[in-house]
């Protein structure tokens, strides 16, 4: 199995993957899978029912099996929940198995996609409580600090701030697709 036919996209919630991520599949004719949209369709929940049901670690636990599942795959880009690989083992597995790519965002522009979403488990407090931007910046602070280290840990990194010159999806897909290439071919 080569490692550079998968290629795993992390980051926080909102930096882009489940919208880069079937771009990039389409442009590379791979498969494209969300995590946790496939955690949704087994379980027929969405990933704050689960949290508000069963809880986290059962989530967390569901995360990892549908994770090793879906890497024994080859050819596919798959868009992992935003604490995905908080979870050494899923870490390791992705290391081992495929190329991560780190997409990144500033906790302003976070808060900006966030600051209305009732869909997000770790937000929908914030949202429903109409608490300050600067509670809200600062649990996105809180959590990027604590993720920063396996962030780091990714292959590649790209900066998906729409401030930025040149921000598309598409030159953003095409740009992850040439710095892949670039890279598999040292």
């Amino acid at each position: 199995m080569e490692k550079n036919r998968r290629i795993y996209l992390t980051g926080f919630m909102t930096s882009g993957k489940s919208t880069i991520g079937p771009i990039l599949s389409n442009v590379l004719g791979w498969d494209f899978y969300d995590l946790d949209k496939v955690i949704e369709q087994k379980e027929k929940m969405t990933v704050v029912e689960i949290f508000e049901t069963k809880g986290e670690q059962y989530f967390r636990k569901l995360e990892e099996t549908m994770l090793k599942a879906l890497s024994v795959d080859e050819n596919l880009v798959v868009s992992l929940g935003g604490g995905t690989i908080d979870n050494t083992e899923n870490l390791k597995l992705i290391k081992d198995n495929g190329i991560l790519i780190y997409l990144k965002v500033s906790p302003d522009v976070l808060y900006k996609r966030l600051r209305n979403k009732i869909d997000r488990p770790l937000f929908k407090d914030l949202v429903l409580g109409e608490k300050s931007e600067a509670e809200f910046v600062k649990r996105i602070s809180d959590i990027l600090e604590k993720r920063e280290t396996n962030y780091k840990m990714a292959d590649l990194e790209i900066n998906t701030d729409e401030t930025r010159v040149g921000y598309t999806v598409d030159n953003l897909a095409k740009k992850i697709m040439n710095l892949i290439n670039g890279k598999n071919s040292n």
